[in-house]
């Protein structure tokens, strides 16, 4: 009996071992030179969906090297505002260039980063921004990731006005989309 039990357990290891092989030398990720694109999406509510906030996030960018990416950012953001004496539309958008710095080399990869660029449209004051970054990818394919990143942007109209823009004038944006390595 022990014997059939040893087999048994033997052959199943064998067989597990070309699955446990084509997993292991699964490679997910860009490398340098690769190129990414990502969209993703943010929105909130009041609890009546009176008022409400839409917007979209689309990412270029380029591999510097494996875990170094630069690239340009473009948001588009609609609120719809309803109260006692107001109901009023806001569009507005931001372009930025960004730089990230990615840890590790597994499907997850958590990354720090920065970005500069302007603000515009309804309902804010058409200005520069700068900020940092942090979030992360997971790869549920090869080259296909699931993204969500946090950043803190502070405003500034001249560069007189953004050392104290850091604590006085600064905003949280969350986004959470899907990207693609190319």
């Amino acid at each position: 009996m022990n014997r059939l039990s040893t087999a048994t357990v033997t052959l199943c290891l064998l067989g597990a071992l070309p699955i446990a092989a084509s997993a292991q030398s699964l490679v997910v990720g860009p490398h340098e030179g690769d190129r990414e694109f990502s969209i993703s999406g943010t929105g909130s509510s009041d609890q009546s969906f009176d008022s409400g906030t839409l917007g979209v996030t689309g990412d270029l960018g380029w591999y510097l090297r494996d875990h170094i990416v630069a690239g340009v950012r473009q948001s588009i953001n609609y609120a719809s505002i309803e109260g006692e004496n107001i109901q009023d539309d806001f569009w507005n958008g931001a372009t930025r260039g960004y730089l990230n710095y990615q840890f590790l080399e597994n499907q997850a990869r958590p990354f720090v980063g920065a970005s500069l660029g302007g603000i515009y449209g309804d309902g804010v004051n058409d200005s520069g921004f700068a900020g940092l970054e942090a979030g992360i990818k997971y790869y549920v394919l090869t080259k296909t990731y699931l993204l969500a990143r946090a950043e803190y942007q502070f405003f500034f109209d001249s560069t007189d006005d953004a050392s104290d823009a850091f604590q006085d004038d600064g905003a949280w944006a969350h986004t959470v989309g899907l990207g693609y390595n190319f």
